[in-house]
Parts: C-alpha cells; sequence; structure tokens
C-alpha cells in the first residue's frame, strides 16, 4: 500500500515507521513525506531516509502532491491542522491520538494538553487510539487503542513517554491491519 505521511515537527514518528519499514515489521511503503511547517525537522529527517518530501501550506497543496504519488493511505504523524482529503481518500486517513477516545479528545486536545488534562483528572489508565480521520477531530473508526498503567507519582512528561512507547507499537500495528483487512473494512 503506498502510504504518505503528513507532520508538523520533529518526525518521531516517522523514525518509528522507517525503522519498522526496514525491520519488515510494518507493511506498505512511504512514498512521500510533507509538512506544513517549512523548516519542519521531520522533511529534513525524511530526505536523510530516501523518501520525497515537500512543505505545502494548504490541503490543495497536499492533495496535489498526494496525487502525483498514488497515495492509498494518509498517516498523520503529528500534523496539527485538520487534513481535508480528496474525495478518494476520504475514507483514507489515519491517525494517533495520545489518549483513549472518547477520553480527553476534540478539538484542542492533542499533545502535552492531553497528558496534563489526564494528570489533572487523576485517572490510572491512558493510552493511544488509531482512528481513521473524518471532518471531526477524533471521531473517526477505531482501528487499535493500546494502554497505559499510570502511577501516582507520573508527571505529564512521565506520562508523555509511556504514551509515546505505546503509540510506537500501535501505529504499525494498525497500519498493517489496515493493509490486511483493506480500508473499506473498518468503515461502517
Amino acid at each position: 500500500m503506498k502510504m504518505a505521511v503528513l507532520l508538523s515537527g520533529s518526525g518521531r514518528t516517522l523514525d518509528n515507521f522507517h525503522e519498522r519499514i526496514i525491520a519488515t515489521t510494518m507493511q506498505g511503503s512511504i512514498e512521500v513525506v510533507i509538512s506544513n511547517v517549512e523548516d519542519a525537522l521531520g522533511l529534513d529527517k525524511a530526505r536523510k531516509y530516501g523518501y520525497s518530501a515537500f512543505h505545502a501550506k494548504d490541503n490543495t497543496a497536499i492533495n496535489t502532491i498526494l496525487q502525483d504519488h498514488n497515495i492509498e493511505l494518509v498517516l498523520l504523524a503529528g500534523y496539527l491542522k485538520l487534513y481535508e482529503p480528496p474525495a478518494n481518500l476520504r475514507r483514507a486517513v489515519l491517525n494517533i491520538h495520545p489518549s483513549l477516545i472518547p477520553s480527553f479528545c476534540g478539538t484542542g486536545m492533542y499533545g502535552m494538553r492531553v497528558h496534563r488534562a489526564v494528570k489533572a483528572r487523576g485517572v490510572k489508565v491512558t493510552g493511544c487510539t488509531v482512528h481513521f480521520a473524518n471532518e471531526v477531530y477524533d471521531e473517526g473508526p477505531i482501528v487499535v487503542q493500546r494502554c497505559v498503567q499510570l502511577d501516582e507519582s507520573d508527571t505529564p512528561d512521565d506520562i508523555a513517554h509511556k504514551v509515546f512507547d505505546a503509540e510506537c507499537e500501535a501505529y504499525p500495528e494498525a497500519i498493517n491491519k489496515v493493509v490486511a483487512r483493506g480500508i473499506d473494512s473498518f468503515w461502517p
């Protein structure tokens, strides 16, 4: 399956994907990496790994690049804008969220905001959710969830590290499921 990675930052999730593709534990091929941030470190990493890498300022620019690469699956990897895919990819956008949806999600809930909210609420478990994205933040069909046990002494930074470790397992697992079962099998 031909995949595109959309990112806004350092590319830690791209690092994980690349390592797993090399190790043959993640299926699919990364055809292109796109960022809405011109100087995103993730773009430098993509080029170092040998992937085509582009800055695109908006959805129209992104979608033109995707069309040029015949993309079948779009992977949101720390992409901090609401992405609007073209009609042919409307159901083919995967996202990872740093909590167990439906908790701690929706507009404005991303990154450390989620982990601070988890700590403030005093929950005993959190985790991550890989889901198909739709036009509403964090509402598409869920593919994989991973739980993370929390300790009373965990800081928001500790929670972030634990959740990212779970994300590194969950996202490739979800991609493998999508490749094996097909995109349509996850949608009602």
